[in-house]
């Protein structure tokens, strides 16, 4: 079994720099339709037994383009949406993103408690996202799934399903708009074989 973990495009929210993790809002940009459009065709030679994508537009937007490209359903799941920012949604002031990334380095340091207020931990985002893939691998063994999230959804939660990485590797290495991170299951778990362009 394969898992295509790939983030969405280029997003009206990137150029803002603005949290924008709930509602249904900023699409992708003239440049992120055209990322997507150039990996569903890329990808399009893979056969897939379904995908899934987080609620957001920017995320929907993406998914559809890759399934025109697909014979397989699509499903929106609440388990791959953005992690919740809390009192920083909507912002895209310097002050915030400092905040942002100084939880998000807790987390890299192990305390998961931590959370922006009114956001989410990174213990709230295990609770969603962990169960979610482990379903799947008992759902679709053998099979090929494609799944569209965010940055900072899948650099919070690879490394704790991913066997052979690890959060100091993720803070050395980017998740790229529209950019695959592919997957196979293994006697000792999910091991990642590719990363954007890069074997490993």
């Amino acid at each position: 079994m394969k898992f295509y973990f790939v983030r969405h495009g280029e997003s009206e929210a990137n150029l803002l720099h603005e949290f924008s993790n709930r509602g249904f809002k900023h699409g992708l940009t003239e440049r992120g339709f055209q990322q997507a459009e150039q990996l569903g065709m890329k990808l399009g030679g893979v056969p897939f037994a379904k995908i899934y994508t987080s609620p957001l537009k920017r995320a929907v937007q993406t998914a559809k383009i890759l399934k025109k490209h697909q014979d397989c359903p699509l499903e929106i799941s609440d388990a791959l949406r953005e992690f919740d920012t809390g009192v920083l949604e909507g912002k895209s002031d310097p002050e915030s993103w400092e905040i942002h990334t100084r939880v998000f380095n807790h987390w890299l340091g192990g305390n998961w408690e931590a959370r922006i207020p009114g956001g989410e931990s990174h213990l709230d985002i295990q609770a969603r996202f962990i169960p979610f893939i482990e379903n799947l691998m008992q759902l679709f063994s053998g099979k090929n799934i494609l799944l569209v999230g965010h940055g900072g959804l899948f650099g919070s939660m690879l490394p704790l399903i991913l066997t052979n990485l690890s959060f100091a590797s993720i803070e050395e290495i980017r998740i790229h708009n529209a950019m695959p991170i592919i997957a196979e299951t293994r006697p000792t778990g999910l091991f990642c074989t590719q990363w954007g362009e890069t074997s490993l």
